[in-house]
Formats: structure tokens, sequence, C-alpha cells
């Protein structure tokens, strides 16, 4: 997530220079053929008109699309930060008995386990993400081995040695975590810390936490239909390669100095019209680790800095900072 105000726009457009450049090209390569040669190789505007209103609509489509997949994703983590906070209020006031809290301590520091594990899992890389402007891997675990050790150098500090080695090889670790919330909750309750009431609203939480992990594995692993985002693709690709054949005879006509603005413009349209295809492109997957992405690494952060302090724990971490003016 981007913490400034606007994106500038040399850096809007170093991302998206590549249509510019390769347009460009194209187009100065038709007028220096058109203009030495004589050669008019035109075609009316109006049918190219039409081909890039329904582009327009089309991306204007997959845009909004690629939108709701993002703002669902930060919904998602909104519920979780709420649904913790009551689930770390609940324990506070509801565990009560011998070793309350010691307890209490044991039951927040494995929900802050799941959070981690649910987060790395959330980064792993799948075929069709970005995966080439990943962060560095600053908050993008790497498939396999740095996944692996990352991960377990991470809930070490909040899991006993003896509850991860029973983690071991288990294909999704964040639902066998909170299994075993739920597991160590009924214990409690049969010990008597707390009467079936409380038990039943933790039981509840722990519900609305699995129903967030689902929600977050559905968009995480069922991209945008690729039909949509290939068909986005091709039409803009269409579309450009007509463009500086519709324009050429227009400024042709003008003569002088302005017929040499001709390629220019035809870049500066392809160039608009490539950068709402890859705005739609790079919103489609918003736990892929790069720079758009829904900031789940602070969201978890603060939910783990909420959650220590109802304890009033020691050596609490501070809120992640911005790296080059992103979170993540």
């Amino acid at each position: 997530m981007y913490t400034k105000k606007n994106y500038g726009f040399w850096m809007t457009f170093n991302w998206s220079k590549k249509p510019f450049i390769v347009g460009l090209i194209y187009s100065t390569a038709l007028a220096v053929f058109t203009y030495f040669l004589e050669i008019r190789i035109s075609i009316p505007w109006q049918p190219i008109s039409v081909i890039g209103i329904a582009v327009a609509f089309y991306l204007g489509f997959k845009n909004n699309s690629s939108y709701d997949r993002t703002w669902e994703a930060r919904k998602i983590w909104g519920g979780i930060v709420n649904s913790s906070r009551s689930f770390g209020a609940a324990v506070v006031s509801f565990i009560q008995g011998e070793n309350a809290e010691d307890i209490k301590k044991e039951l927040i520091y494995r929900h802050i386990a799941w959070l981690t594990a649910l987060r790395f899992q959330l980064r792993l890389s799948r075929p069709w993400e970005h995966t080439e402007i990943r962060m560095n891997g600053l908050y993008s675990p790497e498939v396999c081995e740095a996944y692996t050790n990352k991960l377990d150098g991470e809930i070490t500090m909040y899991l006993s040695p003896e509850e991860i080695k029973t983690l071991e090889g288990k294909t999704n670790m964040a639902t066998q975590i909170m299994k075993n919330q739920s597991v160590r909750l009924q214990e409690l309750k049969d010990l008597g810390y707390m009467e079936d009431f409380r038990h039943m609203e933790l039981h509840h939480l722990m519900v609305s936490f699995y129903e967030d992990q689902g929600k977050s594995e559905r968009i995480k692993n069922f991209p945008f239909p690729r039909q949509y985002a290939s068909t986005a693709l091709w039409l803009t690709m269409v579309f450009c390669a007509f463009v500086p054949f519709s324009l050429v005879d227009i400024f042709y006509e003008r003569g002088g100095w302005v017929f040499w603005l001709f390629p220019v413009l035809s870049a500066l349209i392809i160039w608009v019209f490539f950068l709402m295809e890859k705005i739609g492109d790079y919103s489609e997957n918003p736990f892929e680790g790069t720079y758009n992405d829904v900031p789940i690494s602070t969201i978890a952060r603060g939910i783990e800095i909420d959650m220590r302090e109802m304890i009033n724990d020691a050596n609490i971490p501070k809120q992640v900072e911005t790296f080059n003016d992103f979170q993540m």
C-alpha cells in the first residue's frame, strides 16, 4: 500500500513506460515511411474510435472487478482486526482461575501465530501473479525453503516447541493452529476456567476467524478469470495497433512541423490505454507481495500490538515501518 497522497507522475510513467516507448517507435516508423516515401497507408479514424470506445468500456469493467477483489480483501482483514480485538478482550475477561494470566498469554500468542501463518501463506506465489516485482522478499516469502524457515522462525516466539512439532508437514498451518486453539478452549472449559456460555462466545469467534481465512484463501487461490483478463489485453493491443494508421492522414494534411506531433500523440494514446489495462492487471491479486497489496503485514502487527497490550506483555514490537513510502 502506497502511503503518500498520490503516485508521482514520473513514478507512474516509469512503471508503465514500455507501451509508450514501443508506441513511439512504431508511430515514428510510420511517420517516416509516410513523410519521406510519400506512401500513405491509413484507415478512417471513425471505425477505430468505435473500437476504442468498446475497449474503454471493457477496461472499465475489468478495473472495477479488480478493485472489488482488492477492496473485498481489505474488508476481510478489517473483519479480522475487529474479531481479534473482541477475542483478546473476551480472553482477558472470561478466563478465571489458577494460572489464568499464563493461559491468557498462551491463547493470545497462539492467535498471533495464526495471523503469522496466514499472512505467510497468503504471500506464497501463484502462477498468475506478478512475482517479478515483489518487494525483494521483505514481506513476500519465497516458496519452499525461505517460506518454511522464515515462518518457523517467527511462530517460535508464540508457540511451544511441542505444538510446533505437531504442525510439521501440515498442508495448511494456519488451519491447524486455529484447530489447536479450539481444542484448547474446550479443555479450559472442561477444567472450569469458563462456563458454557462464555465458551460458546469464544467458539463463535473461532468460526469467524475460519470464515475470514477462507475468504482470503478464495481470493488468493482463485484468480480473476483468465478469459476476462486476457481479452482486455488482446483488445487493447488490437486497438493500439491501429491507432497510428487512423491518425496519420489527419496530421499529414496539416503539413509542416505539426505532422511530427503525430508519433508523440499516437504514443500517448497507446500509453493511456495500456496504463488502464496495467492498473487493472496489478489490482487483481491483493496478496501477491507487490506495491499495491492490502497491507496485511502492517495490519497483523497492529493486531499483535493491541492484543499483547491487553495482557500488559513485555517487549511489544513497534508498528511496521514504511519502506520507500510503502506498507505491506
